[in-house]
């Protein structure tokens, strides 16, 4: 049985570094690479990071001006980054909005979304502070790089 290597298996992961990427285009869906560290590079985010920024950036990216589009954001296996994907968005608009995202989820005050036994099956596993500290270091490398979207070869 021959099996089709999924698109993200096809780049050049130790090329890869922190910034924004296309990963695949389904008709009008766009799958974005949100990568927030370099893969194997030896620093990954720990659960309880990943699990609350995927609770504060859904909330919010969902109440944006593009959040009938948004079909899914959630986290990356490998602990390096985060798969969002946008419906019948313009790449520049959808960089727009995530950079507004970040900022909503630096300045937040209160408490993490969902962040009871009710709405999230390990609502023990969320702390917002280094949620804070993964969106601001993220929302660095978006700012200090010109984003065209494209993998480095």
């Amino acid at each position: 049985m021959d099996i089709e290597r999924i698109t993200s298996f096809t780049q050049d992961h130790d090329k890869i570094t922190p910034g924004l990427y296309i990963s695949r285009i389904d008709g009008s869906l766009i799958t974005y690479d949100m990568r927030t560290r370099k893969p194997n590079g030896g620093e990954y985010m720990d659960n309880i990071t990943m699990h609350t920024v995927e609770h504060m950036f859904a909330t919010y990216i969902r109440n944006s001006e593009i959040g009938g589009n948004i079909i899914y954001f959630g986290p990356m296996g490998c602990q390096t980054g985060f798969y969002l994907i946008v419906r019948n968005e313009k790449p520049e608009r959808v960089l727009e909005i995530i950079k507004k995202t970040l900022v909503l989820i630096i300045n937040h005050k209160g408490e993490v979304f969902g962040a009871s036994r009710k709405e999230c099956g390990n609502y023990k596993n969320l702390a917002l502070q280094p949620c804070i500290d993964e969106c601001k270091k993220y929302l660095d490398v978006l700012n200090s790089k010109e984003i065209d979207f494209k993998y480095e070869q």
